[in-house]
C-alpha cells in the first residue's frame, strides 16, 4: 500500500464544540472529505474549550482521509476575553482598557505552544505588542 499524500491543507478558525458545517463546506467541500466526520471529530477534540475560537489545521490526504491539529485561540480573542470587551475602534487614539501583568502572563502561558519562542518574557512582550495594536494598555 502506498503512503498517504497530503493534497490539501487549510487552517480554520471555528467555535470550539460547535463547528458550523457551512464553514467547513466552504473550505473543504472541493476536497471530497466527509464534512460531517470532520465536524464530529473537531467538536469532540475541542469540547473542553467550548465557547472559545479554536483554530485547527485540517490536512486532507489523497485517499480522502484527514488529520486535525488544534491550535491555541488567537491572541486578540484572549485579550478581548480578559478585558471583557472589544478592542479600540481607533487604536492609538482611544483606549480600550488595561491588562494587568498577571492577565498578560496568563495569556502568554496559554499561547506559548504556538509562539516561536520558549521564553515566557519574550512571549509576554509579543502579547503586549498585540494588546497595544488593539488599543489596550499594559499595566506595569
Amino acid at each position: 500500500m502506498a503512503p498517504r499524500r497530503p493534497i490539501h491543507q487549510a487552517t480554520l478558525q471555528l467555535t470550539a464544540g460547535a463547528a458550523p458545517v457551512a464553514e467547513l463546506g466552504k473550505m473543504l467541500g472541493q476536497t471530497g472529505v466527509n464534512l460531517v466526520e470532520v465536524k464530529r471529530r473537531y467538536d469532540e477534540m475541542s469540547a473542553p474549550q467550548r465557547g472559545d475560537v479554536v483554530p485547527t489545521v485540517v490536512t486532507v490526504f489523497d485517499d480522502r482521509s484527514f488529520a486535525l491539529q488544534l491550535r491555541t485561540p488567537p491572541t486578540s480573542f484572549l485579550i478581548r476575553r480578559a478585558l471583557g470587551r472589544d478592542g479600540s475602534a481607533r487604536p492609538g487614539h482611544d483606549g480600550a482598557g488595561t491588562l494587568t501583568r498577571d492577565e498578560l502572563r496568563a495569556i502568554a502561558v496559554r499561547k506559548l505552544p504556538d509562539l516561536n519562542t520558549a521564553d515566557l518574557d519574550a512571549a509576554m512582550r509579543t502579547i503586549a505588542g498585540t494588546a497595544r495594536s488593539l488599543g489596550v494598555d499594559v499595566a506595569d
